[in-house]
């Protein structure tokens, strides 16, 4: 379980880490002094989430259906609000689908 006062210390790192991957980028450097696990989890979740939806939207974006490109910018955009909700909440609960392979994915991220 993780402390009260490391949720506190890292949860202006955590909130900058969905703001695109400069954010990602800020919020690991941020975060290198107070080392808030808490921090480090919702960095792991954006940086799956940002790289993802990179690699998906090169792919998606040549198919020319308005309801593939809606349905896809609707389902991250989900994503990213639940992400950003639960590190706004001060929890870490993982996204629905990709969370936990993100977290293996990137566990040396710490």
């Amino acid at each position: 379980m993780i402390e009260n006062q490391d949720v506190k210390s890292g949860k202006t790192s955590a909130l900058i880490s969905y703001f695109w991957l400069i954010g990602v980028i800020i919020a690991y450097n941020s975060n290198a002094d107070t080392k808030s696990q808490f921090a480090y989890f919702h960095i792991r979740q954006s940086l799956g989430l940002w790289l993802t939806l990179m690699a998906l939207g090169y792919t998606v974006g040549h198919f020319d259906n308005l309801q593939i490109t809606i349905s896809f910018w609707m389902a991250f955009g989900i994503l990213f609000i639940y992400g950003f909700s639960t590190a706004l909440s001060e929890k870490m609960i993982p996204i629905p689908l990709v969370g936990k392979f993100y977290q293996n994915a990137f566990k040396n991220i710490k």
